[in-house]
């Protein structure tokens, strides 16, 4: 359940970026939710030994190279995904703001529906 959460959370992620940033596409709603699967398998497979390689970088700019790193995930998910579109690198790192931004917003959401269901 947690997985198909996270891949719908991804997807309107991916939507919302699509209406904010001229520079990402996708052509079908289809293709955006397989976008998101996507998203999610290259950031937990590639994301970890990227963010290891960049450790030394990541260090002295005090964590703001993650953005960098996400942008490049989000960038090579639209590289390996027919029917996805980002154009450029400001595409990429905007677009992977707003999508962790939703994320979280949506993350937050949900944990915070959670405890209170629990009380």
């Amino acid at each position: 359940m947690g997985f198909l959460l996270r891949t719908l959370i991804t997807a309107v992620a991916f939507w919302i970026a699509e209406y904010l940033i001229d520079g990402i596409s996708f052509s079908g709603p289809v293709v955006t939710i397989i976008a998101a699967i996507v998203f999610g398998i290259v950031n937990a497979l590639i994301r970890p030994v990227l963010m290891l390689l960049t450790l030394p970088v990541n260090l002295v700019t005090l964590g703001l190279f993650t953005l960098v790193v996400n942008a490049a995930m989000l960038g090579l998910t639209a590289l390996v995904m027919p029917g996805m579109r980002v154009d450029g690198f400001w595409a990429a790192f905007i677009g992977a703001i707003i999508v962790a931004l939703v994320s979280w917003a949506a993350s937050k959401l949900i944990a915070d529906r959670e405890v209170a269901a629990n009380r």
